[in-house]
Parts: C-alpha cells; sequence; structure tokens
C-alpha cells in the first residue's frame, strides 16, 4: 500500500489539486492531518472525495478528544457515502504538542482510541450504542448506514509497544510514525506479538510506516524543508525512541516547548541534522529510494507524509516514483 498525507495548511483548493494529482501518480490512499491550527480535514476530504475516483480518503489520524467519538463515527461515515464506499478511518492519541495548547494533553492514551473505533464499528453496521468508559454514550446511532458499514478499514496511528500491539490485535492496520529501518524494525517485533493474539475473523493487518518524507532533486534544499515535520517528530518522541537514534531527550523538549508556544521558527531551527536523520526521509529520489526499500524490509506500506519537499507539485511525483519501487 502507497498512501500520501496531505496537511491543511495550504489553500485547500490546492490541496485538492494535489490530491487528485496524487490519484494519477498512484497513490492508494490520501490521508488529511487533523490539527485544530490547521483547517479542517473533513473539508478538505469532502471535496477530495468528489474530484477522485479511486483513492482511499481518511483522517491521518483523528483523535477522540476533540470530537466525540460518535461524532467522529459519523463523519467516517459521511465520508464513505460520499466517496462511494473509499473512506478508511485513521485514528489515534493525537500530537502531544497540538493538543497541550486544548488542555487535553492528559486525555491521552490507548484506552479512547480502542472504545472510539470499536464504537463506530457498531454505528456504521446500524446498532444504537449505550457505552460509559472513556466516553459517555446512551442510545447513540446514525440514521444512515456507510456504503462499507463494519468494513470500513480502521488504521490506528501510534508508536508506543501497547498501541502497536492493540492495532495488530484489534484493528486493520498501524500507521507507525516512523521513517527509519530501525524504528519499523522494532515496530515489527510488536506488532507480531500483537498478531498472536488477532482472531482470525478480523482478517489481514497492514504495518504502513507513516513517514515524514521531503524529496528533491537538490538534496540540500530537500533536507531543509524537512525542518517542520522533523521538529514535530522530534517534540513528540518517546525517551526509547530518541535513545535509539542518540538524539538528546533536552533538545527535544525544547523544542517541543517552543512548538506549543507558537514559536515555529526557532522550534524548526533548533531540529539538528542527526533529528532529520532519524525521522525523515530526506533528499534527492536516489536517496528517497534507498531508505524505503530498507524500510520495506520491515513495512507492508508507506504514507509518504508531509511536507513532501520544497516543491509541493513536483513532490508528489518525485516520491510516487521513488517509493513506488518498493511498495
Amino acid at each position: 500500500m502507497l498512501g500520501i498525507e496531505l496537511t491543511p495548511e495550504h489553500d485547500l483548493h490546492r490541496l485538492v489539486d494535489l490530491g487528485v494529482r496524487a490519484e494519477a501518480a498512484g497513490y492508494d490512499a490520501v490521508y488529511s492531518t487533523c490539527h485544530y491550527n490547521n483547517r479542517d480535514p473533513w473539508a478538505f476530504l469532502s471535496q477530495l472525495a468528489t474530484a477522485t475516483d479511486t483513492v482511499r480518503l481518511g483522517p491521518g489520524v483523528a483523535n477522540p478528544y476533540e470530537t466525540h467519538p460518535a461524532t467522529l463515527a459519523s463523519k467516517v461515515a459521511t465520508l464513505d457515502e460520499l466517496s462511494g464506499g473509499r473512506a478508511v478511518f485513521g485514528l489515534g492519541p493525537g500530537d502531544p504538542s497540538t493538543l497541550r495548547n486544548l488542555g487535553l494533553e492528559d486525555e491521552r492514551g490507548l484506552r479512547p482510541v480502542l472504545e472510539a473505533f470499536k464504537t463506530a464499528q457498531k454505528l456504521w453496521t446500524g446498532e444504537r450504542v449505550d457505552h460509559d468508559g472513556t466516553f459517555e454514550a446512551s442510545e447513540a446511532g446514525l440514521n444512515y448506514e456507510p456504503p462499507q458499514g463494519a468494513d470500513i478499514p480502521v488504521h490506528v496511528g501510534g508508536e508506543g509497544p501497547h498501541m502497536c500491539r492493540m492495532a495488530a490485535k484489534h484493528a486493520d492496520g498501524l500507521l507507525y510514525n516512523g521513517s527509519h529501518p530501525k524504528d519499523l524494525a522494532w515496530a515489527r517485533e510488536q506488532v507480531d506479538d500483537g498478531l498472536d493474539d488477532r482472531p482470525d475473523r478480523r482478517g489481514d493487518f497492514d504495518l504502513i510506516a507513516y513517514a515524514a518524507v521531503s524529496v528533491d532533486e537538490d538534496e540540500s534544499a530537500a533536507r531543509e524543508a524537512a525542518r517542520p515535520p522533523v521538529a514535530f517528530i522530534a517534540a513528540g518522541a518517546a525517551p526509547p525512541v530518541l535513545k535509539r537514534h542518540g538524539i538528546d531527550s533536552e533538545a527535544a523538549a525544547v523544542i517541543g516547548e517552543r512548538v506549543s508556544a507558537g514559536e515555529f521558527s526557532a522550534a524548526f531551527e533548533s531540529v539538528t541534522p542527526e533529528m532529520i536523520d532519524a525521522f525523515c526521509m530526506a533528499g534527492s529520489p536516489e536517496t528517497i529510494r534507498d531508505r524505503a526499500a530498507a524500510v520495506a524490509e520491515h513495512a507492508d506500506g508507506l504514507v509518504v507524509g508531509s511536507p513532501l519537499g520544497p516543491d509541493l507539485e513536483d513532490a508528489v511525483d518525485l516520491a510516487a516514483d521513488a517509493v513506488g519501487d518498493s511498495f
């Protein structure tokens, strides 16, 4: 599976054009990031649903804290209906830096994610739901059924060991926030542990590298454009991940503080070359091709994540060509 992430930090008309371009380039899925400080991802996905024919569409990823899980289930069902059965539900614990702005950082966890998508799966088949757990629902139900119903794929976004194992046991895929073969090798171990407890009735499962990618014929320009996503990734990386790559935890914490304070330029300038190597596929198409091949030894699919490169339109095509050989 080859997917692409498009971030609504850009004008939605341009973003829809990029999504159409991605479909033509051969991507299988388009995911939209979900951060309150960007444009609305559902508006973008809805527009893209009417402009495309084959690509799967979904949030990459939504979280169950900002929006009630029953409402999230309805948003995905609406997208599935509008796209003719092409929706995918990307759901995860969310970005800690932006959730901190909303006072929701302490709400993050595995259980809310699991309860949210289990509830969504019931609602999609027409069930009415009572729930008293990390959220409450009383006889909640949808007045319509999406085309795919219970077959809407659920892709859990996460990188902690428990989230990886939970996804392997209960979901259809794991969107693992990683770009480096070391991280994907570790994620594969966690997924394999979870698959030992997966019932056969749940079908196949995909480990998908949700990789930050910045590609350009100019290697230096590609690496420079990688600073923004690397800043967010480094700021939210768990201590074991930082240790795995020899990244100073205090330096990552400083970046996180600057992101939360809205001091984005300072945060991006604090990104080191070692952080770029660890948390992004950045460089020429040849560099990206080599890294993708190494990641493919452990992953079943890859999402080309933002910012893509200094030239978005060219990067959509360059990345598809470089990564498509492996996925």
